[in-house]
């Protein structure tokens, strides 16, 4: 009978111990803060990254040999791939040399590129995908600030870091937050570059002014340029507009032959080389042989393919001249490296640009000496001396444009030469 009592204690122990234990379980809760991650909330985004540091931390060592993950967003089609596929093509060269010498923190990079299809809303959700999806720990990309308004936001909101290589809008940092970092420099020091140039090399006191109204980047261009010409002294004394995609210029150009006397030089704002090949073939077709200049979307080859003779005596601000013949050893290396790689020259110094912010990223990244977003970020804003194919980049504090000379580029006999390197007297506040 004692054992039989004996017995039933046991029991019964045992099964109060059971049910002791079933609240457990509710540790399960956990994958709500792994769900939270994944949607792109800021609120959710900040608790889950808060709940899941710890865990990271202790599994390093695991987490050590897998893959970092940057994303790239640019876009391979659509009126941007001018641009953005030499850009694109020059930060893979720069990510297979990468993972070539071993990687970052002992760590390959994964470059999860996109086609943005030079659409705004393919790009936001491109980014949200890059967030969410595939967890990303950085973004690089793009040319233009269209494209990088769309991203941008999604980056910022998510905590992750977004260095577009090519997007010149010196408004974009403040536009979307401290996670936002340009490449290049900004569109009022090119602008203020091609004013000066003007006014001190071609002795332009007048000037007529022509920009594309569609996109933001040739409407800060215009506007920049014109706020440091007309301080310089210089007159505009005939502005007119026109929309990407146009392609009959008769109307503007009928009302520039109608001034008297005519202007000195040419501002024409545009987008892309093709557009600004075909506004100087039809001024030269029109008669109009003045120097004509403008800024960076310029570079590119539809500017003498599309304008061809007519691209003579035309003049454009860029980020560097590519040239393994006067460019510099590292320009010369990348050159090379690029013409092994893809089997031509690059394109346009926005190859050199998408090449550089990859390095500039990987940089930062090692300096972090972390993957976390967050010191990402502040190894990046805390950049100085980096010396790339386009320049020395340094941010100043609190300021996430770099500050860069400025090449000016000649056509002469068809040719892409060197015209003169250029850091602003005065730059326009953004």
């Amino acid at each position: 009978m004692k054992i039989k009592l004996i017995s039933l204690v046991l029991l019964f122990a045992l099964l109060a111990g059971c049910t002791t234990t079933t609240p457990a379980p509710s540790a399960t809760e956990a994958p709500a803060a792994t769900e939270a991650v994944v949607v792109t909330e800021a609120p959710a985004a900040t608790e889950a990254a808060v709940a899941t540091e710890a865990p990271a931390a202790t599994e390093a060592p695991a987490a050590s040999t897998e893959p970092i993950k940057i994303g790239g967003t640019y876009n391979l089609t659509g009126a941007m791939a001018s641009l953005d596929v030499p850009a694109s093509k020059g930060s893979k060269l720069a990510v297979k040399e990468i993972n070539a010498a071993g990687g970052v923190l002992g760590r390959q990079i994964d470059y999860i590129l996109y086609d943005g299809k030079t659409d705004s809303a393919t790009n936001g959700n491109i980014a949200t995908q890059l967030v969410t999806s595939d967890k990303v720990v950085a973004i690089v990309g793009n040319t233009d600030s269209d494209s990088a308004l769309a991203i941008g936001p999604i980056a910022q909101k998510a905590g992750i870091p977004y260095l577009t290589a090519g997007a010149t809008s010196p408004k974009l940092p403040d536009q979307v937050g401290d996670y936002m970092f340009l490449a290049p420099f900004g569109d009022n020091v090119q602008a203020a570059a091609g004013a000066e140039f003007m006014w001190n090399k071609l002795s332009c006191k007048t000037s007529w002014l022509f920009w594309d109204k569609g996109a933001e980047y040739t409407t800060l261009l215009a506007k920049y340029w014109r706020e440091r010409y007309e301080e310089l002294g210089g007159k505009v004394i005939l502005e007119d507009t026109y929309t990407q995609g146009d392609t009959d210029f008769s109307a503007q150009i009928t009302r520039l032959k109608a001034q008297n006397p005519m202007p000195d030089c040419l501002y024409v704002a545009s987008l892309q080389a093709s557009d600004a090949g075909a506004i100087a073939k039809q001024l030269r077709d029109a008669g109009i042989t003045l120097p004509m200049i403008g800024g960076d979307g310029y570079d590119g080859p539809e500017l003498v393919g599309v304008g061809g003779s007519g691209a003579e005596n035309v003049y454009f601000t860029t980020h560097a001249l590519i040239s393994a013949e006067k460019g510099t050893d590292k320009m010369k290396a990348f050159i090379k490296a690029y013409n092994t790689e893809y089997g031509n020259d690059p394109e346009s110094a926005f190859a050199a640009l998408g090449y550089d912010a990859i390095y500039l990223m990987a940089d930062a990244i090692k300096r972090a000496g972390s993957t976390d977003p967050k010191a990402i970020r502040d190894a990046l804003a805390a950049t100085s001396g980096f010396e790339g194919v386009t320049g020395t980049v340094t941010y100043q504090p609190g300021i996430r444009v770099p500050q860069k000379s400025v090449t000016i580029i000649a056509i002469v006999n068809g040719q892409y030469t060197l015209a003169a390197e250029v850091t602003p007297e005065k730059v326009p506040a953004p």
